[in-house]
């Protein structure tokens, strides 16, 4: 009982006395998770309409860049941009930037591929009805399909968006001070280990369901509308199938 009260006496002191920093570093993860998951979805979108597309280019240079940054580690990408971009297009270095950058091109890559099966899942006849009535691809994509693979994606692009909030983490490797890195700070300068990354523990797992919640909120919007109430057909398991296991390939 009294190693108890030590513990939680120390997890007291700890917020009381390094607050300040924890929410700095809070702020930059939660910068990392909101812009980068952002741009991850652009990314997502883009490329996975891409690879639908009728156009052969289109879809070519789509399939290379979701294989290029799927195909190399998150870690290389971060470095690439923090550190050879500069050289190379002679501008400043802004690190927070190139951090979003690197988590939304490579969670973009995987995303697309939920967005692509998600938009293979909707029943062929929805798309030959379309085909039918003569609609412009845009047209059809916007009212008829996009709808339908919306409320199939979401579940695919939580699990992302959920490994992406843990992925900014790798954003201390370019002395970006997000929470991971306030964390290893504070233990250096004495605060038990145990304590500050207890105390990271809990904020990331905070954050993750934050974003979780919000996204699962979209997915029973989406699944009303459709009429499809609480009931999950089998191509929401195939889109979520297609997220990847692990990190983004750092």
């Amino acid at each position: 009982m009294s190693e108890l009260i030590t513990m939680s006496t120390g997890v007291v002191d700890t917020l009381r006395d390094h607050w300040s920093d924890l929410l700095d570093g809070l702020r930059v993860t939660l910068e990392l998770s909101v812009f980068g998951g952002a741009v991850a979805f652009v990314v997502a979108v883009v490329l996975g309409l891409a690879a639908m597309s009728r156009f052969t280019l289109l879809r070519v240079v789509s399939r290379i860049i979701v294989e290029f940054f799927r195909g190399t580690s998150l870690v290389v990408q971060l470095f690439f941009f923090a550190y050879a971009t500069p050289e190379i297009f002679g501008w400043g270095s802004h690190l927070l930037l190139f951090g979003i950058a690197a988590l939304g091109l490579n969670y973009g890559a995987y995303g697309s591929e939920v967005v692509r099966g998600s938009l293979m899942a909707v029943p062929p006849g929805q798309w030959e009805t379309t085909t039918a009535l003569s609609m412009p691809w845009l047209t059809k994509v916007r009212r008829i399909i996009w709808p339908q693979a919306w409320a199939l994606m979401l579940p695919g692009l939580n699990n992302l968006m959920v490994m992406l909030v843990k992925g900014t983490a790798i954003a201390s490797f370019i002395a970006l001070q997000d929470l991971t890195a306030v964390s290893d700070d504070l233990r250096k300068e004495g605060v038990a280990t145990w304590t500050v990354y207890g105390i990271a523990f809990v904020i990331y797992y905070l954050a993750a369901m934050a974003f979780s919640g919000v996204l699962r909120l979209l997915e029973r919007r989406a699944q009303r509308r459709l009429g499809m109430g609480n009931t999950r057909k089998p191509e929401v398991d195939q889109a979520v199938a297609l997220a990847p296991a692990g990190g983004g390939g750092a």
